[in-house]
């Protein structure tokens, strides 16, 4: 949850940094407008590229585990049917 948290500070800092820069560059309105629009569409273009990688690696990993539990359970299910076996 961290990574997250920097990551979107960083994000929002860079945005608003190019935003005041761009708002105070001396060029007509309609192109300082279209820059800002361009360069937020790069930046949320880029976010949401970085967030469904960080989606797909904790999917990954969250399958990973889950499998690990599931043969893990099916090894002590075998296990306590064996013993019940040899018990009877």
């Amino acid at each position: 949850m961290r990574t997250g948290k920097i990551v979107l500070g960083v994000v929002s800092g860079a945005l608003a940094g190019a935003a005041v820069g761009m708002l105070f560059a001396p060029k007509k309105g309609a192109d300082t407008r279209r820059k800002i629009a361009d360069r937020s569409n790069e930046y949320v273009s880029g976010t949401r590229t970085k967030i469904n990688e960080l989606m797909n690696d904790v999917s990954h990993k969250f399958d990973s585990v889950k499998n690990k539990t599931m043969g893990k359970k099916k090894e002590m299910h075998a296990q306590i049917d064996g013993d019940e076996k040899i018990i009877y």
